[in-house]
C-alpha cells in the first residue's frame, strides 16, 4: 500500500509500471469489488472527478463523495482518519493544502490519492505523459516548455520532470519563475527547439503581465517539427492560447484527456495492492 501525493515519491520505473497497468486495465475489472473509495471534491471539479468516479465504478467499487470543506472542521484530521479507515479502502482528495494530504497519508493505513493541490497535480501529469507516450515514443527525450506563472500546474510539470528525468524550461517574466527550472523570458526565443509546449490559464490579476505570452499557431511553427501544444484545461481561447492554435494540428486534442480514466484507475490499482484485509492477510 502506498499513497500517491507527489510524483517524486516514486522512481521513474514505478511510475512507468502504472502506465503498464493502464495499458492492461481491462484485466482489473473486479479489482475494487466490495471496496469503497471516499472522494473529496469541490462541486467545480469536472474532468478529474468524473474520471475517478467512473473509473471506480468500472473496477467494481463504490464511490462516496464529500466536499473538501468536510476536512476543515475543528476535529483533528488524525481523528477523522482514524474513523474513516474503518469503512474506506482508499481516499481521493482535492484540496489546496498538500500538507493536509501528507498528514492524512501519515494517519491512514489506506492510500491517499492526490487529485490536485495548490502545489501540484500528479494525476493530471501522469495522464498527460501517458498520452504523450502514445503520440511520441521518445517522450522522455522531448524538450518541454511550460509557458505560465509558478502555480500548481507549472510546479506539477517541474515535479514530473524531476521524477521522469525529462528536460523542462519555463517561459515567463522573471518574477514568476518556478524554483529549479530554467526560465527564458522571451517567448520567441523560448519556443525554439522545443517539442512539447504546455500552458496554464492566467489568473485575472496576472493578465497584464502575460499579454505577450499567448501561444499562437504562428508561434508554434517556430518549435521543432512535429511539436505538440498541450494546454491545461480549462484553457481560454484568446488568453493563454489563441483560437488558431487550438484549431491547428499542433493542439493535442480533446481525446488526449481520455487517458485520465485508465491512468487514474491504474493509480488506484498500484496504490491499493498489498492491502491488509480484516483478517490481517495480504490481499494482492
Amino acid at each position: 500500500m502506498k499513497s500517491f501525493v507527489r510524483l517524486t515519491d516514486f522512481t521513474k520505473e514505478e511510475l512507468q509500471e502504472i502506465f503498464s497497468i493502464a495499458d492492461n486495465i481491462g484485466e482489473y475489472k473486479n479489482f475494487l469489488r466490495e471496496k469503497t473509495v471516499v472522494l473529496f471534491f469541490p462541486s467545480t471539479s469536472l474532468r478529474t472527478r468524473v474520471s475517478f468516479e467512473k473509473g471506480i465504478h468500472l473496477l467494481g467499487g463504490q464511490a462516496i463523495l464529500f466536499e473538501p470543506s468536510v476536512l476543515e472542521k475543528k476535529e483533528d484530521i488524525r481523528d477523522v482518519c482514524g474513523y474513516l479507515q474503518n469503512w474506506a479502502d482508499a481516499v481521493v482528495v482535492r484540496h489546496k493544502d498538500i500538507g493536509l494530504l501528507e498528514k492524512m497519508a501519515r494517519s491512514l493505513d489506506i492510500p491517499v490519492i492526490n487529485a490536485m493541490t495548490a502545489e501540484n497535480h500528479p494525476c493530471e501529469m501522469m495522464s498527460d505523459l501517458y498520452s504523450l507516450s502514445k503520440l511520441r515514443a521518445d517522450y522522455l527525450q522531448c524538450k518541454y516548455l511550460f509557458v505560465g506563472a509558478s502555480g500548481n500546474i507549472g510546479k506539477a510539470w517541474a515535479e514530473a520532470a524531476a521524477a521522469f528525468g525529462f528536460s523542462l524550461w519555463q517561459c515567463a517574466s522573471e518574477k514568476y519563475c518556478i524554483k529549479g527550472v530554467e526560465n527564458i523570458p522571451d517567448i520567441q526565443s523560448a519556443i525554439l527547439g522545443k517539442d512539447i509546449v504546455c500552458t496554464d490559464s492566467i489568473p485575472t490579476e496576472l493578465k497584464a503581465d502575460f499579454r505577450d505570452y499567448q501561444i499562437t499557431a504562428q508561434l508554434m511553427q517556430k518549435a521543432n517539427k512535429g511539436a505538440l501544444l498541450n494546454p491545461c484545461p480549462p484553457f481560454f481561447r484568446g488568453e493563454e492560447v489563441a483560437e488558431d492554435a487550438i484549431s491547428s494540428p499542433f493542439f493535442v486534442g480533446y481525446e488526449f484527456k481520455k487517458s485520465l480514466l485508465a491512468v487514474q484507475q491504474a493509480i488506484l490499482v498500484y496504490c491499493m495492492r498489498n492491502i491488509k484485509t480484516e483478517n490481517g492477510e495480504i490481499e494482492r
